[in-house]
């Protein structure tokens, strides 16, 4: 049970063991059938660009430190996907921004302790004063043909869908 923490089930107590269970072993309770489930958790990132057609990224303060983002985040439970990434947004540059479309969802791999579903809105910014927090130490729009170290693979390819969407 390498990949899965649960040692005993959380409800009855008895201690769980593999066994074959929606397409993988997942430890599942041979006392009342409980299965353990590991499911990716929900990240919210939001592109904003400038009237330059730029982008803001933010440069990571803790996890990843010293390279660079979409300003993201995680959803919270009992929290809509579009607050939360308002939220989040706020939380790490201080500008209020207004939602458009999702321009994209990718599965992130790229920790495999905390594997995420990412998705990608589109933003305008309606109000705020940018400034660095929470995870950011730097905020700063960035040309897409000169950007800096990245910290997530996923942010690469949206950044790279982004330039040939300027270009077609």
């Amino acid at each position: 049970m390498e990949a899965f923490a649960e040692r005993y089930c959380p409800r009855c107590r008895a201690e769980l063991e593999l066994k074959p269970a929606g397409g993988g072993d997942r430890p599942v309770c041979p006392e009342c059938g409980y299965v353990v489930y590991r499911n990716p958790a929900v990240g919210v990132a939001v592109i904003v660009r400038d009237d330059e057609r730029r982008i803001l990224l933010g440069r990571r303060a803790a996890s990843y430190a010293g390279k660079w983002c979409i300003p993201c985040g995680y959803v919270e439970w009992d929290e809509d996907v579009r607050e939360a990434a308002r939220r989040e947004f706020a939380e790490e540059t201080g500008l209020v921004v207004e939602l458009g479309t999702v321009y994209t969802v990718h599965s992130n791999f790229h920790n495999r302790e905390k594997q995420t579903v990412g998705i990608w809105f589109l933003g305008e910014v309606k109000g705020g004063e940018l400034k660095a927090a929470d995870d950011l130490d730097r905020v700063e729009y960035f040309s897409l043909n000169q950007l800096p170290a990245l910290a997530f693979p996923t942010d690469e390819a949206v950044l790279a869908a982004l330039r040939a969407d300027d270009r077609g």
